[in-house]
């Protein structure tokens, strides 16, 4: 593995070397939905997670995954449905870091973590034996990548890993292979000869200038390390060329077929464009002629964030194409609340309805929108998993995870599923609660309840083209046929229709826990005549009622009647 690089030559020193064609990329990723999962918390099939209990909220160390475990359940997530398998950071962290489980601290870009390897001295063939096992099944797989940071490697002369906001560059010393700040090692220029697990690797990254060295972030601050893990300077010219190199290099390595962009919102400069432009243009050299990019944009109120970054903005100049999508932030700020009945349903649809107009000069038709967007309820940043589990009555609000995916898995968007959820897992309170190990807490049954019910959802999606690529439009509904608007109550009831030609696929969800309800949909008048059809394509529920036949009212609109217990969600196709 070099310890430095000039992509291009590299790059095809090591596709000429392998002598195999990258694997081609999917035709539309709408057409394959995520499953993310943490490396270290997933699965290692030659010894039991380190620490108990597994989802200790207080563990912060490693439990022992392994690439090796991943590729031994790929026949388990094939056969779930799962089309694409995002991977928490595998690029080599620290050695010296006992915390840095996660993978995004890292110090060896070029090289696989050792620690997720059954033979740490194989790392990066065990990586690549995943890979190439995972398109062999025809799944794809996604690198989380960062660019943003690095992992601790140097200390503050005063702070040690961590140090107070400073307006300019603090004195800092570099850490050795064992992690101790060497107070001879203040300009990485200037080292002869470091050891492969010390200082930052590769050598493109040698200059202190690349670095901030200013201390923590304030706030919401995009300038500052993120803890003990050091800032780059994203927005210099040439350190955004030493990551393109860099991540050219590691697509020629290990095949993969997309980047998850960790803290997309924090780059400098036009770094999500060139970068995103950059990757794309790579890709396609390669016959990756649809290399997916998506990024990190955590913040409730990010559609204005998100419309900087992803697709070509009208308004704007120049040549260059950004990232093609961004983490659905404001959907996971709406959603979970909404499907748990906490908020209303129109809160929902004013959000869509607020995308539709800052989007406005990016997407041609909202049904576009859905190429923009991974979806997701829960995943490693947030602090309780979507699932509840009530102590004096643990299967309570089982039918509330299966009324949300049945939601995420029809809205626009390319739906993410976070590990875990489909055996039930329910962590909550802090980061490792939420990353507990998987196979300390189940054996991977494919019988489980939430397995047979996401599967059976995924395989709606994948049959109905509209759920897919359709328009959405939120539909009004009314209990009495005469005065119909959306659903304002919390609890209330979710109803949507994705519309595909001449096809209308209509979602309903009743999120009050108890409260049965009967009432009319609005559908499209032009594609349901009166007396036209809908069947059940998914419910929740195994005692569903089917739906009524297409009514026609007096004010000349067209209706369904649904009929819903509490917590069910239904999914509804025409009879043709």
């Amino acid at each position: 593995m070099p310890r430095s690089l000039s992509a291009p030559e590299v790059v095809k020193r090591v596709r000429a070397a392998e002598l195999r064609p990258a694997f081609p990329s999917p035709i539309d990723w709408r057409d394959h939905w995520i499953y993310f999962l943490m490396l270290d918390r997933f699965n290692n099939p030659d010894s039991p997670p380190r620490h108990q209990p597994y989802d200790d909220p207080n563990y912060y160390d490693f439990q022992g995954g392994t690439y090796g475990g991943v590729q031994a359940q790929l026949g388990y997530l094939k056969h779930f449905g799962v089309g694409a398998i995002w991977l928490s950071p595998v690029l080599k962290n620290c050695q010296y870091d006992p915390g840095s489980y996660h993978g995004y601290g890292i110090q060896n870009f070029l090289e696989a973590e050792p620690r997720f390897a059954s033979n740490p001295a194989n790392a990066d063939t065990e990586l690549r034996d995943l890979v190439d096992a995972a398109h062999a099944l025809g799944i794809y797989i996604i690198f989380d990548i960062v660019l943003n940071h690095s992992g601790d490697v140097f200390a503050y002369r005063d702070g040690g890993s961590t140090a107070n906001f400073s307006p300019n560059p603090l004195p800092i010393e570099w850490r050795d292979e064992n992690g101790n700040p060497r107070p001879d090692w203040t300009d990485i220029a200037a080292i002869q000869n470091p050891p492969d697990d010390a200082v930052v690797w590769p050598a493109q990254l040698h200059s202190n200038g690349f670095f901030r060295m200013q201390g923590e972030a304030q706030g919401d601050s995009v300038i500052g390390d993120f803890a003990s893990l050091k800032q780059l300077k994203s927005g210099n010219a040439s350190v955004c060329g030493a990551l393109i190199s860099i991540y050219q290099y590691v697509i020629a390595r290990f095949d993969c077929d997309g980047f998850r962009i960790d803290t997309l919102r924090y780059l400098g400069g036009n770094t999500p464009q060139v970068f995103g432009n950059a990757i794309r243009e790579y890709a396609l050299s390669i016959g990756k002629e649809n290399f997916f990019t998506f990024g990190e944009v955590f913040d409730p109120n990010a559609e204005e964030d998100i419309a900087r970054f992803i697709g070509r903005n009208t308004n704007e100049g120049g040549d260059l194409v950004g990232v093609d999508a961004a983490l659905d932030y404001p959907l996971f700020f709406n959603l979970p609340p909404v499907a748990k009945g906490f908020a209303s349903p129109q809160s929902l649809a004013s959000m869509y309805q607020t995308r539709k107009a800052v989007e406005q000069n990016i997407i041609s038709s909202h049904g576009d929108a859905s190429r923009f967007f991974v979806t997701f309820l829960d995943n490693h940043d947030v602090k309780q998993r979507f699932y509840y589990t009530d102590p004096q009555n643990p299967r309570r609000f089982d039918d509330q995870v299966t009324l949300a995916v049945a939601v995420l898995f029809s809205l626009q968007g390319i739906p993410c599923l976070y590990y875990g959820t489909e055996q039930g897992l329910h962590g909550a309170g802090s980061d490792p609660a939420v990353r507990e190990a998987l196979w300390g807490l189940s054996d991977f049954d494919p019988a489980a309840e939430f397995y047979a019910d996401i599967q059976a959802i995924a395989e709606v999606r994948a049959n109905q083209p509209a759920l897919r690529y359709g328009r959405q439009y939120f539909r009004p509904l009314s209990g009495d046929g005469q005065t119909f608007g959306i659903s304002q109550d919390s609890p209330g009831v979710v109803a949507f229709s994705r519309i595909l030609n001449d096809e209308e696929v209509v979602v309903v969800a009743n999120t009050n826990e108890l409260q049965p309800v009967s009432l009319w949909v609005l559908v499209d008048a032009t594609l349901n005549p009166a007396s036209a059809e809908f069947q059940i394509l998914y419910s929740n529920k195994a005692a569903s009622t089917a739906p009524g036949a297409v009514e026609q009212f007096d004010s000349g609109i067209h209706a369904v009647n649904v009929s819903l217990i509490g917590m069910e969600v239904q999914i509804l196709g025409p009879v043709r």
